[in-house]
């Protein structure tokens, strides 16, 4: 056997497609994000055909809720997945956090019907093929083998200290698992934080849309190939849902530059109007941009006309008043952005 094709026997893919977090049956298992998730398997396997893939790669979250999975979000995942399965020589799921029943073992997991679809390979323990390693979400001493790995890729579901979860928060250092374990990987790809992002060999792929509004202004989402030995390529997801928070001046000054379909918008109040000047602005803004969503958030110090607003009308959302609330936690016991960034991952 010549060199070349023992080489080209080593490795797990020539041209791979990978994303993660996809959390089907978030918000309360929302039809209008399932159907998101399932546009954004079509998109992806669409632009896999166009640059050759003929392997994926999950990186773990396929579902969000660990406790039970709803017949109408098990009927999206279903889709997705033989979608994938039927697309592709090779599809390797990791199951993360969201996907495992326990939260420190890994054999019940949310996607094991999964294994009967051909083409779909569940990897639920540190798998390792050639030059790459895939590795799961790590539980009990998983963590010890991280040092041990050599391989030239390696693809998981980490919670990596200093990396952020979002636009806002950064994961602070339990003395577990760390960058520096990996010291040995040329590469190391990984689901969990949903923000896009890279320090030396750590590359966060990031979620395949915003998810909420801590995602807001952040619309690099989607999805990244791999030629193997090349370099990564991230796309962007244009048609999928974005956040927005503007102020009121902005938004009237310029909306046609701001706006754009199955976007939500918090809109900040920073001039003065009635309360039926903001029925027109929610109802005409909705219908004439598509929006999904626009919520007026009035300013502490704007003194809105008592006349027109009366104590039944609020215009904060339940996202914002949890928020007010965390921030202004006063306590050495609790770590008010830690707080944060759990809300805003859930």
């Amino acid at each position: 056997m010549c060199l070349l094709t023992e080489l080209l026997m080593s490795q797990l893919f020539e041209h791979a497609i990978v994303f993660s977090d996809l959390h089907l049956g978030l918000k309360s298992n929302s039809v209008i994000h399932n159907n998101d998730c399932n546009d954004f398997i079509d998109w992806m396997i669409k632009l896999a055909k166009e640059k050759n893939c003929e392997t994926c790669l999950f990186l773990g979250d396929f579902h969000h809720t660990r406790a039970s999975i709803n017949i109408v979000t098990l009927n999206h995942s279903v889709r997705a997945l033989e979608k994938l399965a039927g697309a592709f020589k090779n599809v390797y799921f990791l199951p993360g956090n969201h996907d495992l029943y326990y939260k420190d073992r890994r054999d019940i997991q949310s996607a094991e019907w999964a294994r009967h679809i051909p083409g779909i390979s569940i990897i639920d323990e540190m798998f390792t093929d050639g030059n790459v390693t895939i590795v799961p979400w790590l539980v009990g001493d998983d963590y010890k083998k991280m040092k041990k790995i050599k391989t030239k890729y390696v693809f998981g579901h980490f919670e990596l200290p200093h990396f952020y979860m979002n636009a806002m928060i950064q994961m602070p250092d339990h003395g577990d698992v760390s960058s520096k374990d990996f010291g040995k990987v040329e590469h190391l790809f990984s689901g969990h934080f949903h923000k896009r992002q890279q320090h030396n060999n750590i590359t966060y792929v990031g979620n395949p849309f915003p998810h909420n509004y801590a995602d807001a202004g952040d619309d690099e989402r989607g999805c990244m190939t791999l030629e193997w030995d090349g370099t990564p390529k991230f796309h962007n997801w244009t048609d999928g849902p974005t956040y927005r928070v503007i102020k009121l001046s902005e938004l009237l000054n310029n909306a046609d530059s701001l706006l754009k379909p199955k976007m939500c918008v918090r809109v900040n109040l920073d001039i003065d109007i009635s309360y039926e000047e903001a029925t027109f602005i929610k109802e005409t803004f909705v219908d004439t941009y598509g929006l999904r969503e626009i919520t007026l958030i009035p300013n502490k110090n704007t003194g809105l006309d008592q006349d027109s607003a009366t104590a039944s009308i609020s215009f904060e959302s339940v996202d914002q008043i949890v928020q007010n609330e965390l921030t202004q936690i006063e306590s050495k016991a609790y770590d008010s952005k830690l707080l944060m960034g759990i809300y805003n991952s859930l």
